[in-house]
């Protein structure tokens, strides 16, 4: 949607009574993951703050979060150009409110508030008691989560009440229309207060993946889509000891005047467990500014394999033989959060050991470096990995010093009309460090596993699927997928699945995703078996592509990058705000279009590769079929 701070004005332009005629809209987007990187939270409101700011102005948005100390250096502190916001920070400053205001420090540069919760935590007790007397939502004494998210909540409430006072009380009838954008169970606390206390202003609760939701896709015993329309909710949320919670982010969610996820697969969630309809869909983009040249991301791609060849010629090292050839090697890789069958890393486990299985039986050259990267609590590095690096890079500085030598004997021969003998041009010492450095390189033991020793790898669930070849088949939730629009944006094929909010995305607005590089697998509809077999076929399929299709692959991936963009998908945060603002003021605001049909057109692409005629393995007398086969 293009104009859409025309489209604004417009709407202000019908405003009566109260509200300025000549404005936007004030925009609040409150979280806690504000100048504070927790997860994907961070990365959605970062990307799309220059987007929103270009459409309501500088001056009409205020990213709201909690102050921590790292937070300096992220923060220009300033003071406001706003009358009424300087006016309301003098005010809560006097009262005891302590905060910090200035330029958050990313592009964009927008206008950021960060409270600080410490300097208020000796209230808590008030703050439980007055919350448990006005919603009956109790919290433990030792959840610090929950307390956190209480003080941060009455902080944000107390500040958006003394906002709206200064306005009545500078602007009188010419004040400002107000929205509140409030991301997550963590920042609902606020928004609850905000419709306790009657303030005028128009409230959007978005969350990004249900609580409850997640506790229960974590469970190995729940078969979580099938049966999420019979959940208990009050009684799951009571077993997994986190019912206040889930009452937090369920009274945020029927406060609100608008209620948005990121998918439609969250929205699916949202319906049966927090018992209410999303009425706008938010997907989740990035800022693609800087993916956007058309030739240089293949020059990037081609810099950051090097890079990944390197690494591997050091933690491989001893074994890389004739057979093994780096040029016809490819990688793949899974990340995300550590949530072994939530992220689907169980899958992608066993679909490796049955690709392996096909490419020994068809013969093929291709060698597949696969990496699990995933945070977790480590002790120290893994000490024969970094002796790899070591090895490799010891190596190479004694080749590149040969090398320098070898050339300038070479130029002096030649200069003086001789033509150089291979013989003459290494001596004795080089010959003896070529050898020291092809003693050095050898090793009877196979590389390690991972790079870092963990605190307690006997019980880590991907060392012990590899160790001990244990089958998993279970379903992943994933709410919408950074990890794939990442990959998309830089022209890197990918696979997800239909149980993703970036999945179905692909498929409701792009005919036939895999076409473009992004294989979307089917988790909701298909047994365990049919999902570990799919990924197989796509993941044989692309090592069977040779490199200049997989070449024209990776610039098909890129073109999805428009559709990714916030330039695209603000739209629908502008759609939801217009809502909430016709809820609050249905005679100035008009009801948008609550559907939007949108259909995005891609840019033109070359032909699709042909595909080669799969190589069916060859199976012996003594094999199992591959329907049969599994790592046990």
């Amino acid at each position: 949607m293009s104009g859409t701070s025309d489209l604004l004005l417009r709407a202000a332009s019908q405003l009566e009574g109260d509200v300025s005629t000549n404005e936007v809209p004030m925009t609040f987007e409150v979280a806690w993951e504000v100048c504070n990187k927790v997860g994907g939270i961070h990365t959605v409101i970062k990307t799309k703050v220059p987007q929103t700011v270009a459409e309501v102005g500088e001056r009409n948005y205020v990213c709201v979060g909690p102050f921590f100390p790292q937070a300096r250096t992220d923060v220009e502190e300033l003071e406001p150009k706003s009358e009424v916001l300087a006016a309301t920070l003098d005010a809560v400053r006097s009262q005891g409110l302590q905060l910090v205001y200035g330029r958050w420090l990313i592009e964009g540069a927008p206008q950021v508030l960060l409270v600080d919760i410490e300097a208020s935590r000796h209230r808590i007790d008030e703050w439980k008691k007055d919350l448990w007397e006005q919603t009956g939502i109790g919290c433990p004494w030792d959840d610090k989560e929950s307390n956190n998210a209480i003080i941060f909540g009455y902080l944000v409430a107390w500040f958006m009440g003394e906002y709206l006072h200064q306005s009545e009380v500078l602007r009188g009838s010419h004040q400002q229309c107000v929205v509140a954008h409030f991301h997550e169970w963590l920042a609902g606390v606020g928004l609850i207060l905000c419709r306790i206390r009657k303030f005028r202003l128009a409230t959007i609760f978005t969350t990004h993946a249900t609580l409850l939701g997640r506790y229960l896709c974590a469970d190995p015993k729940c078969d979580f889509y099938n049966n999420l329309p019979y959940f208990d909710v009050d009684k799951e949320a009571g077993d997994r000891q986190i019912y206040h919670r889930y009452c937090i982010e369920r009274g945020s969610c029927h406060s609100a005047h608008i209620f948005t996820t990121v998918s439609k697969i969250t929205a699916y969630e949202a319906r049966h467990l927090l018992k209410r309809e999303a009425e706008v869909i938010t997907p989740n983009g990035l800022n693609v500014v800087k993916f956007s040249a058309l030739h240089e991301f293949q020059n990037l791609h081609a810099k950051s394999k090097a890079k990944i060849h390197q690494f591997v010629k050091g933690h491989f090292y001893g074994h890389i033989t004739d057979e093994w050839d780096l040029d016809k090697t490819l990688y793949f890789f899974t990340a995300g959060r550590y949530e072994f069958v939530n992220k689907g890393c169980d899958l992608y486990l066993e679909s490796l050991a049955r690709l392996n299985h096909m490419l020994r039986q068809t013969g093929s050259d291709v060698t597949v470096v696969a990496f699990v990267i995933m945070p977790a609590k480590t002790a120290n590095f893994n000490v024969e990995a970094l002796r790899g690096q070591a090895v490799v890079k010891n190596l190479t500085d004694t080749v590149k010093t040969i090398q320098g030598k070898v050339g300038a004997k070479m130029l002096e021969q030649v200069m003086r009309g001789e033509l150089p003998q291979s013989g003459e041009l290494l001596d004795q010492t080089d010959v003896l460090k070529l050898k020291r450095g092809l003693l050095g390189a050898q090793r009877d033991s196979l590389p390690p596993v991972i790079t870092h020793n963990l605190e307690d790898d006997s019980k880590d669930e991907v060392l012990g699927c590899i160790r001990r070849f244990v089958r998993h088949g279970k379903r992943r939730r994933e709410p919408w997928g950074y990890t794939p629009a990442e990959c998309t944006v830089l022209g890197v094929p990918s696979v997800t699945s239909d149980l993703s909010g970036f999945g179905l995305f692909l498929r409701e607005h792009v005919e036939d995703p895999s076409q473009y590089g992004i294989y979307v697998i089917d988790r909701r509809f298909k047994a365990p078996e049919e999902s570990i077999q799919q990924l197989t076929e796509h993941m044989f399929d692309f090592c069977c592509l040779n490199r200049r299709q997989r070449i024209n692959l990776r610039n098909r991936t890129e073109r999805l990058s428009d559709l990714l963009g916030w330039s695209t998908l603000q739209d629908y945060y502008y759609m939801a705000r217009v809502k909430a603002l016709h809820r609050v003021f249905p005679h100035q605001y008009p009801d948008p279009d609550a559907k939007s049909n949108t259909n995005f057109k891609l840019r033109a692409s070359a032909a699709n590769s042909p595909k080669l005629p799969r190589l069916e393995p060859r199976l012996e007398e003594d094999q199992v079929p591959m329907d049969q086969l599994s790592l046990e």
